[in-house]
């Protein structure tokens, strides 16, 4: 490492180094590091160069100083050991870590959403920029709603919300998809093992559900209100009327998974018999047997969305109200044509 001040090699370089060697104030080093447009090329390339020299790597902590940012984004997330917003935590984590931002975490559990006031008043008072909220419940939502807050404030949603912004991954076409798929290879009679309806993806993914078969002309049956776990999924599976339906979308991979193992048992095979689809492309959905025919959700996507869209907000840029990530189809040996 090159030594800029001549008091030996063991200290890491500074904005400020970097700044005297460039012959700029550390504010323009600053303005450099964050892409800042009103730059003439010629400083831009000096401070660049400067930073090759000193060896420099911004630090949160330096940042925080030039920009007068804590570079802390706080996050309350609810339902953390579900695999969705647990999934979506850790990719904001990284997008913010990529982004230099920090995150601070504050965890909601089943039957105590009333400490979302807490959360919040915890975050603010560490001093961070922006507030994201993952907000699987109605629940949450609707305390959320009350609050009066004066930073930047996204929610991961995947629908729309009055007065937030908000982002998601589209639940609506993934359903979809799911369905459509079944469709395709001849399903005529597709039942549905839905989600929590306290959580807005459960329903979003059920509304899917029902538009595609209403769009293909098909009938309904009521869908069977589960709770994310594949022993209702199994329970489900030992209970259900074989000639109800020859497909079943779960609403989770892990629901699925207890399905399988639930038709296994009652001699029932997969997809010979009855196809199966999940949702989520859990890391292990491939691995079922049979492999898992699922809805992928790519949570690094929607992460890096997330971190852009707060970055924007605390730089007082505009954002959109509401933006999408697309979802995928994956195809494995879960789901067969009909047979003749």
């Amino acid at each position: 490492m090159t030594d800029t001040t001549g008091r030996g090699a063991s200290r890491r370089p500074s904005i400020y180094d970097v700044a005297r060697l460039a012959g700029v104030s550390h504010m323009t080093v600053s303005r450099v590091l964050n892409d800042h447009p009103n730059i003439r090329p010629s400083t831009r390339e000096r401070v660049l160069k400067a930073i090759a020299d000193t060896n420099y790597t911004p630090s949160s902590i330096a940042r925080a100083l030039a920009t007068q940012r804590a570079m802390r984004i706080g996050v309350i997330v609810d339902s953390p050991v579900q695999y969705g917003p647990n999934s979506t935590l850790r990719a904001l984590e990284s997008a913010a870590r990529d982004a230099g931002y920090a995150i601070s975490a504050f965890s909601i559990t089943d039957g105590d959403g009333q400490r979302l006031d807490a959360g919040v008043v915890e975050l603010v008072t560490e001093g961070v920029d922006a507030l994201c909220v993952i907000a699987p419940r109605a629940s949450s939502l609707d305390l959320l709603g009350g609050l009066n807050l004066s930073l930047p404030l996204l929610v991961v949603k995947s629908e729309p919300h009055p007065g937030m912004h908000t982002v998601g991954v589209d639940q609506h076409e993934g359903a979809m998809l799911a369905v459509d798929h079944l469709i395709e290879i001849g399903h005529r009679s597709i039942v549905h093992l839905a989600g929590p309806q306290d959580w807005y993806d459960a329903r979003v993914r059920q509304r899917g559900w029902r538009d595609a078969l209403t769009a293909a002309g098909l009938d309904l049956s009521e869908p069977v209100v589960g709770d994310w776990t594949s022993d209702f999924g199994y329970a489900f599976a030992r209970d259900v009327d074989a000639s109800a339906g020859t497909a079943i979308f779960a609403a989770n991979d892990q629901m699925a998974l207890g399905v399988i193992h639930g038709l296994s048992e009652r001699g029932l095979r997969v997809p010979q018999d009855i196809s199966v689809v999940g949702f989520d492309d859990l890391p292990d959905a491939r691995h079922f047997l049979p492999p898992l025919t699922t809805v992928r959700q790519d949570f690094a996507a929607l992460g890096a969305l997330a971190v852009r869209s707060l970055v924007a907000a605390i730089d007082g840029a505009d954002a959109e109200q509401h933006e999408m990530i697309p979802p995928t189809l994956k195809v494995r040996a879960s789901t067969a044509a009909l047979a003749s």
